[in-house]
């Protein structure tokens, strides 16, 4: 599909809906609000909630009914439909009414980087999908997908494969603006009924940390965290919330193609891409992409601290435990455990070392 993007500023703005998409697991609802509505949604979001960041079990990830344990074989029956994204990925059927996103790939790099990106980002208070390290065996699955996984009789076994589960909420579009919010629109968001500047100005900078390259609109969501009851007026929605959704082309460097090999998953990419293109002035450093939003975003001092000592809390074996669990050790001719948890530590250093003078 051919994508348009308007530039204002050296900012583009995605003005046309991205592929064809199946709705899978939670959200399954969408509420529709015209573009005023969803204006006065965006002001009063919110995009953080506190949690004990020291005390987050990393390896076993969100707590929830529909979790997976870590290396668990999942067993589904191959759904053909298509999916949206580039990234290898199919629809597998659990039960009725459980369809699952399987990604797969030992040479996909959001196999591993979306497992350490949406567990980042979930104990540090974020919105995000949880993303399971699991196996798969899919019977049925088509035979050219034997490629990447191991051929059995009637089925494949995929060795390296996550499966997405949706944040808890009930996902508010507006179809006349398009799926999801561009970054900037962060900025619209009223301080006096929605998140903080700080908080705001956390998340752009976590973003920058982890390199988050394809941040195209699609890739953020706006949900209704009110329950039930808001289902059948979304507009009225008490608890808008602002989350990213799909951040697997992370832990790379930000590039204009959104290049796996490059974007996703790559140390010796990732330590070339310091957090800051100008730490004087706290200007985070991140590249536009083709289908990027966010780019080189400045940084109040507030937003620096206010990330700076959510990544102090996290100890060293959380660390260990994020790219162990996600088994970036696993990726051909990557890194060991820890060479990631090295890389991390500067990364943090960086920003725990700057000082943001308005």
């Amino acid at each position: 599909m051919v994508r348009a993007y308007l530039r204002v500023a050296s900012i583009a703005f995605v003005l046309l809906p991205g592929p064809s998409r199946i709705t899978l697991g939670a959200q399954s609802n969408h509420g529709h609000v015209d573009a005023s509505q969803r204006k006065a949604l965006l002001r009063r979001a919110q995009i953080w909630k506190p949690t004990d960041v020291a005390s987050m079990n990393i390896v076993k990830g969100p707590h929830r009914k529909d979790a997976f344990k870590p290396g668990e074989t999942v067993t589904c029956d191959y759904v053909d439909t298509k999916l949206g994204g580039n990234s290898p990925k199919f629809a597998c059927k659990l039960t009725d009414g459980d369809t699952l996103k399987v990604r797969y790939g030992r040479d996909n790099g959001e196999v591993y980087a979306g497992v350490a990106a949406t567990r980042l980002l979930w104990a540090l208070g974020f919105g995000a999908d949880a993303m399971y390290p699991v196996h798969v065996i899919c019977r049925g699955c088509p035979k050219e997908l034997g490629v990447e996984g191991r051929p059995e009789p009637g089925q494949i076994r995929f060795d390296i494969a996550t499966i997405d589960r949706k944040m808890p909420g009930h996902e508010i579009e507006a179809p006349s603006v398009g799926p999801g919010w561009a970054w900037p629109e962060l900025d619209e968001v009223d301080e006096s009924a929605g998140a903080p500047r700080a908080q705001r100005d956390a998340l752009k900078l976590l973003a920058v940390l982890l390199q988050h390259t394809d941040n195209k609109a699609e890739q953020q969501k706006l949900l209704c965290l009110d329950g039930h009851e808001s289902k059948t007026s979304v507009a009225a929605c008490k608890k808008p919330f602002l989350m990213i959704h799909d951040i697997g082309e992370t832990f790379g460097h930000a590039n204009l193609f959104n290049r796996d090999s490059v974007g996703s998953t790559n140390l010796k990419q990732w330590l070339d891409a310091p957090v800051w293109k100008d730490a004087k002035r706290c200007v985070g450093n991140l590249e536009q992409s083709q289908t990027g939003t966010l780019i080189n975003p400045p940084i109040l001092e507030a937003g620096r601290k206010f990330l700076g000592d959510l990544l102090a809390r996290l100890t060293d074996t959380q660390l260990r435990d994020l790219f162990t669990v996600a088994r970036f050790a696993d990726r051909p001719k990557g890194a060991s455990v820890d060479e990631w948890v090295a890389a991390f530590k500067k990364k943090r250093d960086e920003i725990a070392g700057a000082r943001c003078i308005a």
